[in-house]
């Protein structure tokens, strides 16, 4: 309808515009502030949550003796016997066994670098979270030095090792590790700032420095292009990281008082960018990507002549005959769910899932052999894949929490056995919920004894769980099978060995990827949970039910979207990065040529984007599928019959 003569036209220049308004195409350079605010906020809470050792006391003022504990430090770094005596009375007053010493004149990008990565207010209580520290002085408990098979006498260790050293001793004082300022203690004389140096400190950390240097190069570009082309939006955000340290870390109070603040500052973006390069540089191709350390190289070499052994006939002898039926209701009606390569390691060979068509378990078909398994496990929770493997497990504390509640409101138990442990994660990580229980572990790996040397189990059993059966009859009051029964090739056998080791009434918590989640037909073959080739048996929950009543237990409590793991489109992500460039350093192929590793290179590049896009529909998935109940897998817990 024609507006009345007297109602004013507005033309698309002429509307007014909101004065909070952002003016547009502003929004990147707003959320780069805000991340940025919000971090050097976060840094400067966390520097003030961090203890600082009382220093005006004395021998005289009752002390304890050193007896029991050693201070390490790194070349040049010099403590005085006040700052030895002041940081052994603050871990026993603490009741700490691992204490990482802050220097008072920690170098800003390395205060700012630590605060990233901990909040000291939870390090502690994290039982999982990785020893973090600065690298220059450690003070340990005696007996943890010996349960961890650490000799403290030799030289000194450079700040990498020491890290690696404070990673690793965290594991065996998992909540008695922490931090302090020592207001004594300086750096000692400035170490050279190499890309080497730097690269091999990330990996002490367990951090990809190659990655790192990529981030933080791509980063510093979109700082420099939103300061000159989002006007004073992007000033302002550049403007915020040049002068972050000054920000986070100059406050007056603050206990630390870096040497180098005031240059750190005024010059961040030229050493930011200077660090990125040579730290890129020395983990390029041919420049040491993969440090192997002392007797690494013979190490490797060892490795890849087992490899080439193995291979040498094929991988024929790593698969049994197909099989014509169901090994769970013995239907003929078989059809190919899905056949994919390796793409966990990259390894030689193809694997078929197949689904029953009456009752929906999904399987591998033909399975593995012993000598496939065997040989597809190998480097992959041990080895040269140990490493990345307890990274991924230690980030689940919330998921093993979440499993362990679910025993609340039905038991309180004594005994617990975990079947399919690994190295103890979940057990570890269950005491913060059961912190009376004792927690025993079982599995095929060596992993298992470093679990009982770290005090993550009580008592670690090392072999096949039937095995057991006999010798551990009606001992335990909860038995756990988390993400275990998949890898099995009998599962139904180790249903029938967990109903006689539990004590009548004793109860089964068993968790499971669930192959009728939606995400398995949207994602095929990239699934992250078909997980080939160790998943050999997919179990919808129906069946399990079913095997579980069959057994005389009763259902009790059935959880799906609790259970959900939020790394579908992440895990995808992945998967097709492997498939695309494997690593060009795995033992098990051919020397990787120059072109392979710039293609690498390249790809792992271009998926840094798709992993960030990955972990934001994962978050909002997640979210969704909490209320829903749906997800990638599912939880039972069942109960056994009583006398």
């Amino acid at each position: 309808m024609t507006p009345p003569p007297h109602t004013p036209r507005h033309t698309p220049q002429h509307t007014p515009r909101l004065p909070l308004a952002l003016p547009r195409g502003r929004w990147t350079s707003a959320v780069a502030l805000a991340a940025l605010g919000v971090g050097t906020v976060r840094a400067a809470r966390r520097l003030r949550s961090i203890p600082v050792l009382p220093m005006t006391e004395s021998p005289a003022t009752g002390l304890p003796r050193a007896a029991g504990w050693r201070l390490l430090t790194a070349h040049g770094v010099e403590p005085d016997a006040a700052t030895f005596l002041a940081a052994c009375a603050h871990a026993e007053r603490e009741g700490l066994r691992v204490l990482d010493l802050l220097p008072v004149d920690l170098a800003a990008e390395r205060v700012l670098g630590l605060l990233r990565l901990v909040d000291p207010a939870g390090y502690r209580e994290d039982r999982l979270a990785e020893g973090r520290g600065a690298g220059f002085a450690l003070l340990v408990a005696d007996e943890v030095l010996a349960r961890a098979g650490v000799d403290p006498a030799g030289p000194r260790p450079a700040p990498a090792e020491l890290l690696a050293l404070t990673r690793r001793l965290k594991e065996y004082a998992a909540d008695a590790t922490g931090l302090a300022i020592a207001p004594a203690l300086s750096c000692g004389p400035p170490a050279g700032a190499g890309g080497a140096a730097r690269a091999a400190e990330l990996r002490a950390q367990g951090l990809p420095p190659g990655a790192l240097a990529a981030a933080q190069l791509a980063g510093l570009a979109l700082l420099a292009g939103l300061a000159v082309r989002q006007g004073r939006w992007g000033a302002a955000a550049a403007g915020l990281y040049w002068i972050q340290p000054c920000l986070a870390l100059g406050r007056p109070g603050t206990p630390l008082r870096p040497g180098d603040l005031a240059l750190a500052t005024a010059a961040r973006p030229l050493r930011s960018l200077g660090a990125a390069l040579r730290t890129a540089a020395a983990t390029a191709p041919g420049r040491g990507a993969r440090d192997p350390g002392p007797g690494g190289g013979h190490t490797a070499a060892a490795r890849a002549a087992a490899y080439r052994a193995d291979l040498a006939g094929g991988t024929g002898r790593f698969f049994e005959p197909r099989r014509p039926d169901c090994p769970w209701c013995g239907s003929p009606r078989l059809s190919v769910r899905v056949e994919v390569p390796d793409l966990l390691q990259a390894k030689p060979g193809r694997f078929t899932l197949e689904r029953c068509g009456d009752c929906a378990h999904v399987f591998q078909n033909p399975r593995l052999s012993p000598a496939g398994l065997e040989f597809y496990y190998r480097d992959f929770y041990d080895g040269r894949g140990g490493e990345g493997a307890a990274t991924v497990f230690g980030r689940l504390g919330a998921a093993y929490r979440g499993r362990a509640r679910m025993l609340r409101p039905h038991a309180d138990p004594a005994t617990w056995l975990d079947v399919g442990t690994g190295h103890g994660h979940f057990c570890n990580a269950a005491r913060a919920v059961w912190p009376d229980t004792r927690f025993d572990g079982l599995d095929m790996g060596e992993g298992v004894r470093e679990a009982e040397r770290r005090g993550w189990v009580e008592t670690g059993y090392q072999g096949q769980f039937p095995e057991f059966a006999g010798k551990l009859a009606g001992q335990y009051e909860v038995v756990s099978m988390y993400h275990y029964l998949e890898h099995t090739r009998d599962p139904l056998a180790e249903l029938d060995a967990a109903a006689a080791v539990l004590a009548p009434g004793g109860y089964l918590a068993i968790e499971l990827p669930d192959p009728q989640s939606r995400m398995a037909r949207l994602l095929g073959p990239a699934w992250l949970p078909w997980f080939q080739p160790q998943h050999q048996h997919l179990i919808p929950a129906a069946n399990l039910r079913a095997a579980l009543t069959g057994r005389g237990f009763t259902v009790i409590a059935e959880e799906h979207g609790p259970a959900h793991q939020g790394n579908d489109f992440f895990g995808a992500v992945a998967l097709t990065a492997t498939r695309l460039a494997p690593d060009p350093d795995r033992p098990w192929a051919a020397p990787a040529t120059a072109g392979a590793r710039v293609r690498a290179g390249a790809v792992r590049m271009a998926a840094l984007p798709c992993f960030a896009a990955a972990a934001v529909l994962d978050g909002l998935r997640t979210a969704a599928v909490r209320r829903t109940d749906g997800g990638n897998a599912y939880r039972l817990l069942a109960r056994k019959a009583p006398r």
